[in-house]
């Protein structure tokens, strides 16, 4: 059974202070806020141990589902594609998809089933329906494990999520996860991008 969501704050913050991760980093709203396809007034809240207003399952439902596909269509044109993509994949009229990505109509739990495949969300429909806290709870429980797994190595971790096969790395040997994965993401970053100078 998961703890409520101040024991597993008060448990991810003694971890990351054990392990010298920045608290700042680790806890950022905007990139909680995004995860969750929440307001980051509402994340900011929770993380200071607030209670967020009251809300029905019908509006976390629209409220999330509008706020992942404004975040996906940034231009009116972007809007309508995205309203064409949805109302094929639902097989729904346009009309209808309309009103579900604006965030005006509640779809039903199939449609929501393939709104989670459809955004790439984890957690299926329950992304969409899981309160405020649930979701904030669900990310920190995947990250304490993520840090507490002594399972695998963190070099061979981040070697895997980058494709990689074998590295002589192994001088890096103390890094934690997290700073393997910014080291490896800028070393990947430089050689993916293209080059000035012309042949």
């Amino acid at each position: 059974m998961r703890k409520p969501l101040p024991e597993t704050l008060q448990h991810f913050e003694a971890l990351i202070a054990k392990q010298g991760l920045d608290r700042s980093s680790e806890l950022n709203p905007e990139t909680l806020a995004r995860k969750m396809a929440l307001p980051v007034d509402t994340v900011h809240l929770l993380i200071e141990g607030g209670s967020p207003p009251a809300d029905t399952v019908n509006d976390r439902v629209c409220a999330r589902i509008k706020t992942l596909a404004d975040a996906r269509a940034g231009t009116p044109r972007d809007k309508t594609l995205l309203v064409a993509e949805v109302a094929e994949r639902l097989e729904v009229t346009v009309w209808w998809a309309r009103q579900v990505v604006e965030g005006k109509k509640t779809p039903n739990v199939d449609a929501l089933h393939h709104l989670s495949d459809f955004f790439g969300v984890e957690g299926d429909e329950r992304f969409f329906t899981a309160s405020a806290e649930d979701a904030l709870t669900r990310i920190l429980v995947a990250r304490i494990q993520e840090l507490e797994d002594p399972a695998e190595d963190p070099l061979d971790a981040v070697m895997r999520e980058f494709g990689l096969v074998t590295a002589d790395l192994r001088q890096y040997g103390s890094m934690t996860k997290p700073q393997f994965r910014n080291l490896l993401g800028g070393i990947l970053s430089g050689l993916r991008a293209p080059s000035e100078e012309s042949d």
